[in-house]
């Protein structure tokens, strides 16, 4: 990826400073994107995962990047805000290079399900084409060519390539990037403008080529995603940000299979797969890998096939998943081995089964049970809330965040064998993340993060916990939660500073509305009215204020305004007891 406003480093028409904002971007706009192309997910089996899966693919593939350059001194262009900037000829063609690399196995490492596994090939191929970029190639030319490669890796790593699915996508979008960069004069933008483009047209027509697409009413989930990601290159490269366009994307609830009949008519439905298998693979030999695509071509569907040298990324749909297994410790050394009964996930009968990992097959290894919750409490009262709803609180918040240790030995400490993380703070969601996919690399568990910003937002996400459906059904539902909860806070201002709202000066009261200071007022109240009007504007029918460490009776006052002034909406307190705010408000 080029800048053409600026050149690359000696010896390299890339520069590093682009892919590393890509990935930024694009690891923001699919984890915007979530719920959403979640909730077009019908093929090839309706689980509801395609965007989280994507979405932690590439989460996993940042991070990666970005601990190289944090390693290499080049922290501000891995996003660490208090980094200087690099000094004038820190940055070598050698760094391009390993952040490409790590960029690649950082993808495969985190690759989940079958949409995280293609994207993870496609990222692979690109990285490795602009890796092997020579000064004298043009710009666009090199752009073009590694989307084309990453195409074609991705039609070669499915066992059977149906169109109408992310394959299509990323092949239109390959084809308008090689048309764009042969015109004259054309630059990388050029390209990526193009593909983006085509990207967008290729996934509207998607239901015409698949009929589970047409019959559910939606466009395909992966080709979404690959059109978010486009779109954000697209932003890396010219600086203008998409924003979504009116046509309607879908309009399907997952529907859940009807159950199946007894007796002899049951033979005659139409079967799917009972299991979704993956694991990592170091392989004996190339022509291992060759035996093993073959040999779960002939037992399962939805193949995938990823990798090269002495990693490979497996993905199969089988009915026999101990015989997936068998055959990848019959190819090399099989690991982070992850099984999914479909059963569990379309239906709902998880309950904390149907997620096996190594320890779950015979490693010898006190096997995990159950799903836990983890919740990050940021003042006494609040950890006696989430531990009331059954979730283990671990104290943080302003002043004394949780490390990634300190979560992961929570996750540990609940022995369950599914996890859900709750970091209620937005400077402790990528600490979360790390906690999860380490615990993950590490057990015999399954561990997801509901991006919860907020204290209010985790409150609200554990009041929709179901341990009684399934685990990728209750992520989902506990993460919708967590975002259309509106939140607010009151607190006061310890320095001179400016703000949305304004000037503020120390001793000062401020508002903050999603995240932002948006008031700043004398009266505690007074600024905390304001604050839930604001969050009331549209609407709202439960109003939750949480009162901090020496608020008295603020809590109370503002409760008895709401039920005045809205009588129709219900309202709670609680004691939080949380430092440095007076209040904490939600509006759901």
């Amino acid at each position: 990826m080029t800048d053409p406003g600026q050149p690359g480093p000696p010896g390299q028409p890339v520069r590093l400073e682009v892919v590393a904002r890509f990935v930024d971007i694009a690891t923001d706009a699919l984890g915007d994107a979530r719920e959403e192309i979640d909730a077009l997910n019908v093929f090839p089996v309706p689980d509801g995962d395609t965007g989280t899966n994507m979405f932690l693919t590439m989460s996993t593939a940042r991070e990666s990047l970005r601990q190289v350059l944090r390693e290499a001194g080049l922290g501000r262009i891995a996003g660490d805000a208090h980094a200087g900037p690099p000094v004038p000829g820190a940055v070598r063609p050698e760094h391009l290079v390993l952040a490409l690399r790590a960029l690649a196995r950082g993808a495969l490492m985190g690759a989940r399900g079958n949409s995280g596994v293609i994207l993870a090939q496609m990222l692979g191929a690109i990285a490795g084409h602009l890796e092997r970029a020579t000064p004298d190639v043009r710009a666009a030319t090199l752009v073009a060519g590694s989307l084309a490669e990453a195409t074609a890796a991705s039609y070669a790593a499915v066992g059977e390539p149906v169109e109408g699915t992310i394959l299509t996508v990323a092949r239109a979008a390959s084809e308008a990037a090689t048309e764009a960069a042969a015109a004259p004069g054309a630059r990388s933008r050029d390209v990526y403008v193009a593909a983006a483009a085509a990207a967008r047209d290729a996934l509207l027509l998607t239901p015409q080529q698949l009929p589970a697409l047409a019959a559910a009413g939606v466009v395909d989930a992966g080709g979404r995603g690959l059109s978010v990601i486009l779109d954000a290159a697209e932003t890396a490269l010219t600086g203008r940000r998409r924003l979504s366009g009116p046509v309607r994307l879908g309009h399907h609830q997952i529907p859940l299979p009807a159950p199946e009949p007894d007796g002899a008519d049951a033979a005659d439905q139409t079967a799917t797969p009972a299991y979704e298998v993956m694991y990592l693979l170091e392989p004996t030999s190339a022509e291992a890998v060759a035996e093993l695509r073959a040999r779960l071509a002939e037992i399962g569907d939805s193949l995938v096939v990823v990798g090269s040298d002495d990693l490979w990324s497996i993905h199969v749909h089988v009915d026999d998943a101990g015989a997936a297994v068998e055959a990848g410790i019959a190819a090399g050394r099989p690991h982070q081995v992850r099984i999914t009964h479909f059963d569990d996930s379309v239906h709902g009968h998880g309950g904390g089964h149907g997620h096996g990992r190594p320890g779950s097959h015979g490693a010898g290894t006190t096997r995990r049970t159950g799903r836990a919750v983890v919740a990050v409490s940021a003042g006494p009262g609040l950890a006696a809330l989430f531990e009331d709803a059954g979730a283990l609180a671990v104290p943080g918040g302003p002043g004394e965040r949780p490390s990634a240790g300190l979560l992961l030995e929570a996750v540990r400490r609940t022995g369950a064998a599914e996890v859900v993380i709750l970091p209620n703070d937005h400077d402790s969601l990528r600490t979360a993340e790390i906690a999860a996919r380490t615990a993950e690399e590490d057990g015999d568990v399954e561990v997801a993060v509901v991006p919860s910003r907020a204290q209010v937002q985790g409150l609200a996400a554990l009041a929709v916990h179901e341990p009684g459906r399934a685990f990728g059904s209750d992520v989902l539902e506990m993460t919708a939660a967590a975002r259309h909860c509106r939140h607010g806070a009151v607190t006061e201002a310890s320095k001179r500073a400016i703000t949305s709202a304004g000037p503020c000066e120390p001793g000062e009261v401020l508002g903050v509305v999603m995240g932002d200071f948006a008031v700043v007022g004398q009266d505690r109240l007074g600024v905390a009215v304001e604050v839930l009007t604001r969050l009331l504007a549209v609407g709202g029918e439960l109003v939750t204020i949480v009162g901090g460490e020496g608020s008295g009776d603020l809590a109370a006052r503002l409760a008895a305004h709401v039920e005045t002034v809205h009588p129709g909406v219900d309202v709670v307190t609680y004691d939080g007891g949380q430092p440095r705010y007076s209040l904490l408000l939600s509006v759901e």
